[in-house]
């Protein structure tokens, strides 16, 4: 290994397979699903993921969890408590990770280490967010506050500004935008294009092929106490994308700057609830389905993707939202191949505007860009948002007959994760 690879934050994988992945719809902030915790929707997708892989939980040797904002009082527990309601026996240890935006990416990069290492053959991988209970929170007051010195702050608002680069979220696309001449005109026109794909995906039922439905139901396990997910009153079932909605330039270009540049709320991400789970196993868990005859614990059908490489990388705090480009680069050197052998790309569209300074460094065409539409018109749960792109990304090669593809996301703070997949129908 040279020594170039060795200064890469990341590694390659032989044997190694996104056996098969779901999520549920995204709901708009305070909308359907602001009352259901994390964990729920977190065990939802869990048990749906193992469901549609043909995976028995008591094949699960590891459970790895994704969520960012401690939005209940058991959000200690949520990989722990997931693992155990999906019915993981309890003799299988529980890893929650988190790295912001790349959380979701996180979960797979980390199954798929434990799966190199030895330490596990097959990982069950979650993310979940609940962007609407995210709290109003007092810090300082365990020990007191002085007179007239109470002090409340909303936590959804407030972890937006790094105080590091005292830097506002939004702001970091906005630094971007300077350096790389992006104008409002073209970020709005991205944006459209993100609202116009996510419609063409699912009128054609694309999306659909990937969510799983929410309804009120009641998790059990042997010697655990009943949780319950329920849904609003009148509400009984959810099983969409509330934020993708007809969007046209001339909407988006009556929208007022969020931050006095190129950014609005249109051009965004959009915030929203919602979870995803995928499971991650070595080819000797695989069975029939790559043509041996190791095992019997799947049903036959070829899995999602063969998770080839992953990478992360930092990157100065005030630009964060070009994390993706160092990332990808060094998950492609990692490989041995070059963005012109990659077929799809897909980038977590933290910003408009951001994205764009991400396609304009690595030269990306953007006819393989986000080909689905991205998070701007689906939204962007935090913890699971990794996992929806990387699931969406290994779907899209099936669908469209192609063999590689990377998914990548910026990660708040200045970083970048990257995730190289292989088709394996196309391999």
């Amino acid at each position: 290994m040279s020594t170039a690879e060795r200064m890469l934050n990341g590694t390659t994988y032989e044997d190694t397979f996104l056996v098969d992945g779901v999520r549920t719809g995204f709901a708009d902030y305070a909308g359907p699903l602001a009352r259901v915790s994390a964990t729920d929707m977190g065990i939802k997708v869990a048990r749906a993921a193992l469901a549609r892989s043909g995976t028995a939980p008591a094949g699960i040797d590891t459970v790895i969890g994704a969520n960012v904002a401690q939005t209940s009082t058991d959000a200690y527990l949520v990989p722990r408590h997931i693992g155990l309601y999906a019915g993981v026996p309890q003799d299988r240890p529980a890893l929650l990770v988190q790295r912001i935006c790349g959380s979701g990416f996180e979960t797979i990069a980390q199954a798929a280490d434990a799966i190199k290492l030895g330490k596990a053959e097959t990982a069950l991988c979650v993310g979940t967010e609940s962007m609407s209970r995210n709290p109003v929170a007092a810090y300082e007051h365990r020990t007191g506050f002085a007179l007239g010195q109470v002090k409340f702050v909303d936590t959804l608002w407030e972890t937006l500004n790094d105080p590091a680069s005292d830097t506002f979220m939004g702001m970091t696309a906005e630094n971007l935008a300077r350096r790389h001449r992006i104008t409002r005109e073209e970020v709005d026109e991205f944006a459209a294009l993100s609202f116009a794909r996510a419609i063409a995906a699912r009128n054609r039922g694309f999306h659909a092929g990937e969510i799983v439905a929410l309804e009120n139901e009641t998790f059990e396990g042997e010697g655990l106490t009943p949780r319950q997910l329920r849904l609003p009153r009148g509400l009984d079932l959810w099983e969409e994308d509330s934020h993708i909605r007809p969007t046209d330039r001339e909407t988006l270009a009556r929208l007022k700057p969020v931050f006095g540049g190129v950014q609005t709320g249109g051009n965004s991400s959009g915030i929203v609830d919602g979870a995803a789970a995928a499971v991650v196993a070595h080819r000797d868990r695989l069975g029939d389905r790559l043509g041996d005859r190791h095992g019997d614990r799947h049903d036959g059908r070829t899995p999602l993707a063969r998770v080839v490489a992953a990478c992360a990388a930092g990157v100065p705090p005030e630009i964060m939202g070009i994390g993706p480009v160092p990332a990808i680069r060094g998950v492609l050197q990692l490989a041995g191949m070059t963005l012109e052998d990659i077929d799809l790309v897909e980038v977590n569209e933290a910003f408009g505007a951001q994205v764009i300074a991400v396609e304009r460094e690595l030269g990306l065409d953007r006819e393989k860009l986000n080909v689905n539409g991205g998070a701007i018109a689906i939204g962007h749960p935090l913890a699971a948002t990794g996992l929806r792109c990387t699931i969406t990304l290994a779907r899209a090669l099936r669908e469209r007959r192609l063999r590689w593809g990377v998914a990548s996301a910026c990660v708040g703070g200045g970083q970048g994760i990257a995730l190289l997949l292989e088709n394996p129908e196309a391999a």
